[in-house]
């Protein structure tokens, strides 16, 4: 086979000290090939909210309920407390 002397990576030679897939090493057409796959695979989860891309089914968290305010009251310094409306028989 002639590919069995060509490496894996070969030098970019776009000028950069960066290495690419040689697709004439089977090794290395093979490993181009599987990352077409994943991006292609990944693209469509995104775009359907599938997989790990999903939206939860619950949140995860949410905010504690608010307590409403106590009232301040406003008796001015009097110790009695406020008049409570007796009920009435009707």
């Amino acid at each position: 086979m002639n590919g069995d002397d060509e490496p894996v990576f070969k030098k970019s030679k776009w000028g950069t000290n960066r290495y690419e897939y040689n697709p004439r090493n089977p090794v290395g057409l093979a490993l181009i090939i599987i990352s077409l796959a994943f991006v292609v695979v990944m693209l469509i989860l995104m775009e359907n909210r599938a997989g790990p891309f999903a939206p939860p089914a619950r949140p995860t968290w949410s905010p504690p309920a608010q307590e409403p305010w106590p009232m301040p009251s406003f008796t001015h310094g009097t110790d009695t407390a406020p008049a409570t409306p007796t009920p009435t028989a009707t």
